[in-house]
């Protein structure tokens, strides 16, 4: 596959940003050859600078669940821009998409946007703080949360251990707030829970962690959180940047059943456009100025050019059935990949839920990081290239996961199962 332009695009974007790219992932340290320069994208396929195609499951990491350059989110965004793209103001379509997200949305009452979904994560942080009067907040190793201080922390030791920070220029005394557990593992979780309680604020979680490796967890697990957090007066937080709107539209508090106190979102809520949001019951929001104490602000919040964006894509969404397709597509796509990985015994597991699915180069079932083989990236990195070479697009790393959109159609998949295959193959033939 000719990379020549892109090559030369990098290069000169090396003079520009830090390590030639606006965000890291991006610049492809994880894969072979440059990174590839997008030129356009249309339904299920994307075009880069050297002419080359592929069949995209990025889907620009998982926004585009209704495929790239979507008619009815194309035509909403120009009328939109039109009129003006930015005014600082309230404006009708803001008011417009908050009410579509609250009438379809059972465990949510009041909702702010925000740019992105750190944003949305680091104004929920601050909320849960205001709001308990407490300081603290857990998470779970293995889930991301954006680039927010507090939150850029890895486990330390111990059973109750307080976050190490996986970033320079974060003070120690941030990450000392912050205590990071192992997924899926109760006893510690109970334990941690009685010993800080006092001064836990939050609880925060991806009910559906989609950011190492798709590590799908029991719903048991989940409700029994619940119920911690219930017993112990601490607030739950859903971070469903990811799964908000793309495992279904009430995401993963209506995949599970189960009522968070707040939860961010990100992604498709956008249509494409830069958006987050945070969201929750309306006694808990009336902590957010300028009602309440707890001070949250941006100039670019419910941007109309976004508004129209993600009211035009979650219109789409609540049609009849759209999930329940998404879901058997998907399913449909991974089945006739394991069987071809159970005729050739390939040491390979695709873990997927609605529309998300993640090739893990396992047998068993991987419910938390330090159950990914970190060797296997290496037959990542192999297949990557393989699949770029033959049209097909997965993010640059193999702890990413890849996405199915609406616009991906039967015969896409059927395309694309046999081009992995291949690429599997072709992985364990370099196989010593």
């Amino acid at each position: 596959m000719d990379r020549t332009v892109s090559s030369e695009l990098f290069s000169e974007a090396k003079e520009l940003f830090p390590g030639g790219v606006n965000s890291p992932v991006r610049a492809f340290k994880s894969v072979y050859g440059p990174p590839l320069f997008i030129k356009e994208g249309d339904g299920s396929r994307i075009t880069d600078e050297d002419g080359n195609t592929f069949i995209d499951f990025c889907c620009s990491w998982g926004p585009l669940i209704l495929g790239h350059n979507n008619e009815k989110i194309r035509e909403e965004v120009i009328k939109t821009v039109r009129r003006g793209t930015s005014f600082g103001t309230p404006n009708r379509l803001g008011n417009e998409l908050g009410a579509l997200i609250i009438a379809n949305h059972r465990y949510i009452e009041r909702i702010r946007f925000v740019s992105s979904g750190t944003e949305a994560v680091m104004s929920a942080i601050r909320l849960a703080r205001g709001y308990t009067g407490k300081n603290k907040i857990l998470k779970f190793e293995g889930c991301y949360h954006g680039h927010v201080d507090s939150l850029m922390v890895k486990a330390g030791s111990g059973l109750v251990t307080f976050g190490v920070s996986t970033s320079a220029g974060i003070p120690q005394g941030f990450t000392q707030e912050t205590l990071v557990l192992p997924l899926n593992d109760l006893d510690a979780l109970e334990a941690s829970i009685k010993k800080i309680n006092d001064d836990l604020a939050a609880i925060i979680i991806e009910p559906i962690p989609a950011n190492n490796g798709l590590l799908l967890q029991d719903s048991d697990y989940l409700k029994k959180l619940r119920e911690l957090c219930d017993e112990y007066d601490i607030l739950l937080i859903f971070d469903e940047v990811i799964s908000g709107f793309r495992v279904g539209f009430e995401g993963a508090a209506g995949y599970y059943d189960i009522q968070p106190d707040i939860i961010t979102f990100g992604k498709i809520i956008g249509g494409g456009m830069p958006v987050g949001a945070y969201a929750g019951s309306e006694k808990i929001m009336s902590c957010v100025a300028p009602v309440g104490p707890v001070y949250q602000a941006g100039t670019l919040s419910a941007n109309p050019v976004a508004m129209s964006a993600g009211k035009a894509a979650l219109e789409q969404l609540l049609a009849p059935n759209f999930y329940e397709s998404m879901e058997w597509k998907t399913q449909s796509f991974v089945n006739k990949i394991m069987a071809h990985v159970t005729e050739k015994g390939y040491t390979v597991r695709i873990q997927h839920i609605g529309s998300i699915f993640w090739i893990a180069f396992a047998n068993d079932r991987i419910k938390s990081a330090d159950e990914i083989d970190n060797e296997s990236m290496e037959l990542f990195k192999n297949m990557h290239k393989y699949l770029l070479d033959n049209g097909v697009y997965l993010g640059p790393s193999g702890y990413e996961v890849g996405f199915v959109s609406a616009a991906h159609t039967e015969e896409d998949l059927e395309i694309a199962a046999e081009i992995i295959c291949s690429a599997l193959d072709y992985v364990y033939e370099l196989v010593p």
